[in-house]
């Protein structure tokens, strides 16, 4: 079941792709028959080229050095997952299609078709635009923001459902922070059979990390405002009962 407020701005297709292998630890690589796959062992260049530091004696490294004219095609797979458990923890997937080809000790991908696979469904991210994209500059800070204000904050969390939707957290069992970008905060609201995402928007983008810290007061401070949903009041209710 997904859980809509009105549209709020939010990183586009290229910039998510980009951000994808950012956040992903792994990196399974596809080619010539061969798959293998390496954990911390990719970095994305500035135009788009993954890197990828195999042991020189991988299978892909040896089936890249094997044909070193034709270069192997092969597939590259990221999956973002969520730093909070949640169920479904996939956020999205990230398949680049491309060729290996063997440079001073490691191997260069270019990518030229890149599928970003998000629950919303796949769309096809054009190469020279996820060349020229950048990063989603909190995706390297994400996983430690959001474990922090999961478990330290819980208060926080909750505070933050006010500026939900009463019909969004219809029978909600648990609400947890789901992702942040520099556009806004996402809270995904589970309930016994289904589960939605929320989307809290910034009133300005955030460029780092000192400003996300505003824009989370300002955040809380519209939330303290508001009133408690009358539909998470009777799940108290009914949990104190």
């Amino acid at each position: 079941m997904g859980d809509t407020q009105d549209w709020t701005a939010a990183p586009g297709a290229a910039e998510r792709a980009r951000s994808v292998p950012v956040a992903a630890w792994t990196c399974a690589v596809t080619a010539d028959g061969v798959r293998e796959e390496y954990a911390g062992a990719h970095t994305v260049t500035d135009d788009g080229t993954v890197l990828l530091a195999v042991p020189d004696d991988s299978a892909l490294f040896a089936a890249a050095l094997r044909v070193p004219r034709q270069e192997p095609a092969a597939l590259l797979e990221f999956a973002d997952v969520a730093p909070v458990p949640v169920r479904d923890r996939i956020r999205a997937r990230l398949h680049l299609s491309g060729r290996l080809t063997p440079r001073a000790g490691t191997l260069l991908f270019r990518p030229t078709r890149v599928v970003l696979r998000q629950s919303c469904g796949p769309v096809v991210v054009a190469p020279d635009e996820f060349a020229a994209a950048r990063p989603d500059p909190l995706t390297e800070a994400e996983p430690r923001l959001l474990t922090h204000l999961a478990d330290a904050h819980p208060d926080a969390v909750e505070r933050l459902t006010r500026l939900v939707r009463p019909e969004s957290l219809h029978a909600a069992t648990r609400v947890a922070p789901l992702a942040v970008d520099r556009h806004g905060l996402t809270l995904r609201i589970e309930r016994h059979r289904a589960h939605g995402d929320v989307r809290l928007p910034f009133h300005a983008p955030a460029g780092d990390v000192a400003q996300l810290a505003e824009r989370m007061h300002v955040l809380l401070a519209r939330a303290s405002a508001a009133a408690c949903p009358r539909a998470l009041q009777r799940q108290r209710a009914d949990g104190d009962g």
